[in-house]
Order: C-alpha cells, then structure tokens, then sequence
C-alpha cells in the first residue's frame, strides 16, 4: 500500500483540502482521508483526475508545425493541401519510426497532463501496401510506446477503403485500405489480440469517415460488430466533404449518421465541426459524444463548433490533440472556450449542467466523456477500487500560490500551462 498526500484533490462535487490518497499495489484507490494523520508521500501539489486524449494521430506529431511554408499567399492552402503533405509523410513511416514517434509523443502527453489517449490509427500496411505479416505491426509500434512510456491506449484501428465519396482509394492512401467489412475485421482481431500484451491497452472500433467507407459498409461495422467497444469516426470537418456527401448521398454526414445508425454514448464524432441546428439537437439528443481539437481544427481552417447550441441541449464533449501542433489540455479547453466568447460576445460559455465556474465544467466535460472514448465509463473522478489517475498541479507556481480552492479549478484551466504540471500518475504509478 502506498499513501500520497497532496494540497487538495477534487473531487465533482469540489475540492478535499489535505487530502491523502492510499493506493494498492495494483494502482487501485483504497481510501481518499483529509487531515490524516498517516500521510506517507507529501506533494505540494494540487491532484485533478487525469486528462483524456480522446483523438490522435502519432505519426503525424513528425511533422507538426511544418507545413507552414506558403510560397505563395496569393495561392489558396488549405485541409487539402496540407493533407497532401500527411500522405507524403505516412508513406516513410517504418514501425520502428513509429514506436520512436510514439514515445516521444506520448512522454510530452504525459507531461501536459494526459495520462489516456485515444490512437485512431489508419497505416497500418507496408509502404507498397501489402499487409505486413503481423497485421497490427504499426499498431504494435503504438502500444510498445505507451508500455515504455506508461499511458494508457485505447488502440483504435481505422476502416479506411475510399478515396472519397463513391471513388476508389487514390496511391498515396495504400497503406491505409482494408478493401472489405472482413478485410476489417481481420485487421481489428489482429490489433485485439496484440492489446492482450500489453495491461495498459484496449482497443475500439473506428471508421475513418463517411468519406473513407461506403455507408453499407459502415452499417455492417456498426451492427454485426462489438457492442460494448468505443466507436470513433470523423464527420463534417470540412466543407467540402458536406458538399460532396450532399451530391453522394443526398443527404449531410451528421444527418445520414442519425437517419441510419442507432448512435449512443459510445459513439465518438470527431470534429463535427459544421452542423445544423437539427443535426446539433439529434446528437445530444441520442447521447452520442462530440471529440474536439482546437488546436489542429484552428490550424487547419476546419472552422468552430456550434458549441453554446450544443451545450443547452445537454450535448457532451471531449478534447483530443489530433495532430499534435498543441499538446497542453488546458490549451485545447482555452482555445475551444475563446473562439466561442469571440463569435458570440460573451464570457459565460463554459456553464451548465449545474456548473457556474467555468474550469470546474471544462475539466467535468473533458474527462467524462473523454474516458468513455477509452471505454471506460466512470462520472467519479477518483473512485474507491478504481485506477488512480490523476495530473498534479504545482501548488507553489506563482500564479497558483496563495489561490482561494473557490478559484482554483478556473485559475488552472485559464491561467495554467506545461510548466505547471508536477507529474502524472497511471494507475497508481507516478510519472
């Protein structure tokens, strides 16, 4: 048995001041005691339930902030010219590259206060295409990393068969194609059977996009599938791709989704970033999640989620890092919170569901839907006889110090950065 003691913990309903954390050996919450007596460990420091990356692309932190180079400004660069570059990029990646990049990735997640992430992960095949003999062995390389880095993973192999709505994959896509619904699922066992490995894993379904899957296809996955794994895909993250879904399909991807899939809470939308009032109202109303990601949506031009319709309608969120410009959660949660406050005019745009401070509702919305991306379906932030993870704030940093616990939750989430972070724990296991 291990005993942490910190400055204060919180919990959903506020912070316990003088708390000390008893840990089992297996990482588990034993007991949460103020002022006790026996406080083994002392940090000075604040615990917060550990952040949840709910969406990332690891081999894409190789080239982050590098498309930025623009020899013309007259000429026009945007989601798919950069996307040019990413394809350029995936066709060098070698599963030792990328257990590198992961490691290197998943340390600076760590480090900003993730202690989970999400690995939607579409190169999966050699770079001429063909499969590598092991399946997963790109996938592999990604829990490898999160093994020697310590973060949990939920491995989120990708059903990607188009090149586009109604077109065939183009050369630079290759070695992201399963070709059929059971091209897939060899592909999602081989990655189940790998996650076995490694105590820190589990794995999820995803589909890259309605653009990525004919819809049949998509149905067939939704419905023959597992039922109790976590499901991701991209939709309406570009305009573009709803003017061609509109000529493909007659209908928007958000309205095809909920006019054909029967969508829950362990639905993932990532983006989602143009919807319709109507399209807005249904996914709150099925209780399916939105993942957003500031950083990469603002960096891409993807534009703003209708957010304050999406929370009065009791909508939930979480936040990923996406493509790994950003890697600071508090910045993804600022980001988000500001672009609202600049189209809307106004600063009380991160209240609701019985919350009126701003931090204490950022972080609520972050880490529980953010978990149940990882499959994991906790509302308590730390939970006798669950996993101990948290992020511990330095409690001495000067913008910190000498903080009322009234304010403290908001001061961390407007006025924090990395340099704040003191550490995380990972089941238990302080990093």
């Amino acid at each position: 048995m291990k005993r942490f003691t910190f400055n204060a913990l919180l919990q959903n309903d506020g912070w316990l001041n003088n708390c000390t954390v008893a840990i089992t050996d297996d990482g588990k919450v034993h007991a949460i005691e103020q002022d006790s007596e026996d406080k083994g460990e002392m940090f000075d420091g604040y615990a917060i339930p550990g952040f949840q990356n709910a969406h990332s692309h690891a081999f894409q932190y190789a080239m982050a902030g590098m498309a930025e180079q623009h020899e013309n400004a007259d000429d026009s660069d945007d989601f798919w010219g950069w996307r040019e570059s990413m394809y350029q990029l995936a066709l060098t990646i070698t599963p030792d590259d990328l257990y590198k990049i992961g490691v290197d990735l998943y340390s600076e997640m760590m480090r900003n206060g993730y202690t989970s992430v999400a690995e939607f992960h579409y190169v999966h095949h050699q770079p001429d295409g063909t499969p590598y003999p092991n399946l997963a062995e790109m996938g592999e390389a990604l829990l490898k990393a999160s093994r020697d880095t310590g973060i949990k993973i939920t491995l989120v192999p990708i059903f990607y068969q188009k090149g586009g709505f109604g077109k065939v994959p183009n050369d630079r896509q290759r070695r992201f194609i399963s070709s059929t619904v059971e091209d897939y699922k060899k592909l999602l066992e081989a990655s189940m059977a790998c996650a076995k490995n490694y105590p820190l894993a589990n794995v999820g379904i995803g589909i890259h996009s309605m653009r990525g899957v004919e819809p049949t296809d998509i149905i067939r996955v939704v419905n023959e599938f597992s039922q109790d794994m976590p499901f991701h895909i991209h939709v309406s993250e570009q305009l573009k791709e709803i003017e061609d879904s509109i000529a493909y399909l007659g209908k928007r991807p958000v309205e095809w989704l909920l006019e054909n899939i029967n969508m829950s809470d362990r639905f993932h939308l990532v983006h989602a970033t143009h919807l319709t009032y109507s399209e807005t109202e249904g996914i709150a109303e099925c209780g399916a999640n939105v993942v957003l990601c500031p950083s990469t949506e603002g960096n891409l031009g993807d534009g703003i989620f209708p957010l304050i319709n999406y929370q009065k309608l009791g909508g939930k969120w979480s936040i990923g890092t996406d493509s790994h410009v950003g890697l600071n959660p508090l910045e993804e949660l600022r980001i988000l919170d500001y672009g609202q406050r600049l189209i809307s005019h106004k600063r009380n745009i991160m209240i609701g569901n019985g919350f009126q401070d701003s931090g204490m509702y950022a972080i609520n919305q972050s880490v529980i839907a953010g978990r149940k991306a990882m499959n994991n379906f906790s509302e308590q932030y730390f939970k006798i006889g669950e996993d101990f993870d948290a992020c511990i704030v330095n409690a001495e940093h000067p913008t910190l110090k000498n903080t009322e616990l009234k304010h403290l939750a908001s001061r961390i989430v407007y006025a924090a950065d990395g340099s704040m972070m003191r550490g995380v724990f990972v089941r238990g296991v302080k990093i």
